[in-house]
Parts: structure tokens; C-alpha cells; sequence
């Protein structure tokens, strides 16, 4: 069962959405995941994912949760080969240094056992049906000033795996789309209004045509917003 951990109405509402769903899906996939098993989740902030995990088990074996908030990813408490399996869910690309965190999670995991890491390719991401100049400035905004330290994590996660002597290395894309602002909203939040002004997510100025702007776009039916996110899979 999984350690007890607070749920976030957020982190749950990210959670639910139905594409961060299909990317959950693909990850629990590579996991191979069996009954009696000790699964790690280094999570992103909320104790969902482990939750999941937890159900997939069915009650059996144990889910530890980290919250990378609180607990050093380079230092874990926990002796070698302490996990049958390490789910790492949108961390990495936060981390002063991925490597040494990627090296710990392998190391914690037990010869023979998997490590899943997922991690979002911010510079893939694409909206269509608002103004073009408009776009192109929030884009930049978000990538040069709000997003985490490593923008390309995702596509990276295979080269880092291989260059931690992982074996059994996979990488598969999974591509979020959106055609529905409010949707999109929960992933990406520089389309989310309800994200005060202070938060800087969109460029100063520009608050008010750009979520105009995504506004008519969802009202007319052409709004469309991509991202693409990668599960890279190992064998310790």
C-alpha cells in the first residue's frame, strides 16, 4: 500500500486530465508491474501517481511516495537494491543536476528491476488558432522565464539512461493534444486564467488580448494546443 500522503485538489485535477492519463498509462506499461512488489515514486509534488500504482498492485506489495519538494533525489534514505521498480514523474527537468538523481534512483532499485522516468519536451510545445505574434511572445515568455532548468528533459531521458550503463533502454513519445482550452489548461499554464497575473506566467501587457484571444479561439472550435512528453524505460 502506498505511504499515506495529503492529495492535492491541483496536482489531482493534473492528474485526471485525459491525456496526462495516456502518458500514466504508457509508463505503468513499461513498469511491468507484479504483485508483492516495492515500488518507488519520486513524484512531482502530489502522491496521485502513487496512488495509481498502489491500485495497479492490488493491494499487495508496497508504494513508498517521495516529494522531491522535501527529499534530496541524489541522496535517497534507502539502502541498494531496496525497489523492485522507480517511477519518476516530471522531476528531472526542476533538477540542478538530473544525472546524479538518475544514478541514485538506478541505484536504489534492485539488479534486474525497472526504472520508468516521464519528463515533458517544453520546446515542443505548439498552440494554433490565436493570433501568431501572440503566441510566439507567450512561447518565449514561458520557455526563457517560467519553465523548470532543463526545457529538453524529455527527449534527453534515453541519453541519460544509456550514459548511466542502464540497460535495456526505451524511449517513447507520447504526444498530449488538446482542442479544448479548458482541457489544455490543466497541463499548460500559461492558457489557464484562473493563474493570477503575478505568477508571470503570460508577458506583462498582454494578459488580457491573449486570454481574449483564447477565449474566441474556443468559442469558434479551432483552438488547438500540443505537447509532447517521453517515457524512457531502463533495466538496473
Amino acid at each position: 500500500m502506498a505511504h499515506d500522503a495529503p492529495g492535492n485538489p491541483y496536482t489531482d485535477l493534473i492528474a485526471a486530465n485525459p491525456e496526462l492519463q495516456r502518458v500514466r498509462e504508457v509508463a505503468f506499461a513499461a513498469l511491468h508491474l507484479e504483485p508483492g512488489q516495492c515500488i518507488l515514486d519520486a513524484g512531482c509534488g502530489g502522491d496521485e501517481a502513487a496512488r495509481l500504482l498502489a491500485a495497479r498492485l492490488g493491494g499487495t506489495g508496497e508504494v513508498v511516495w517521495l516529494d522531491y519538494h522535501r527529499e534530496d533525489l541524489t541522496c535517497l534514505p534507502y539502502p541498494g537494491g531496496r525497489f523492485d521498480a522507480v517511477h519518476c514523474e516530471r522531476v528531472l527537468q526542476t533538477l540542478a543536476d538530473p544525472g546524479a538523481a538518475i544514478a541514485e534512483l538506478a541505484r536504489v532499485t534492485r539488479p534486474g528491476g525497472r526504472l520508468c522516468l516521464v519528463d515533458t519536451d517544453w520546446e515542443s510545445v505548439a498552440v494554433d488558432g490565436l493570433p501568431a505574434h501572440l503566441v510566439a511572445a507567450v512561447r518565449h515568455h514561458l520557455l526563457a522565464t517560467v519553465v523548470g532548468r532543463h526545457l529538453d528533459m524529455g527527449r534527453t531521458l534515453r541519453r541519460r539512461l544509456l550514459r548511466t550503463g542502464l540497460l535495456e533502454v526505451t524511449a517513447v513519445p507520447v504526444a498530449l493534444y488538446f482542442a479544448d482550452p479548458m482541457s489544455a489548461a490543466t497541463v499548460l499554464p500559461m492558457l489557464n486564467p484562473e493563474i493570477p497575473p503575478h505568477a508571470g506566467l503570460v508577458p506583462p501587457g498582454l494578459r488580457e488580448d491573449w486570454f481574449g484571444a483564447l477565449s474566441e479561439a474556443g468559442s469558434r472550435g479551432d483552438f488547438l494546443a500540443t505537447i509532447t512528453m517521453w517515457v524512457a524505460t531502463a533495466v538496473v
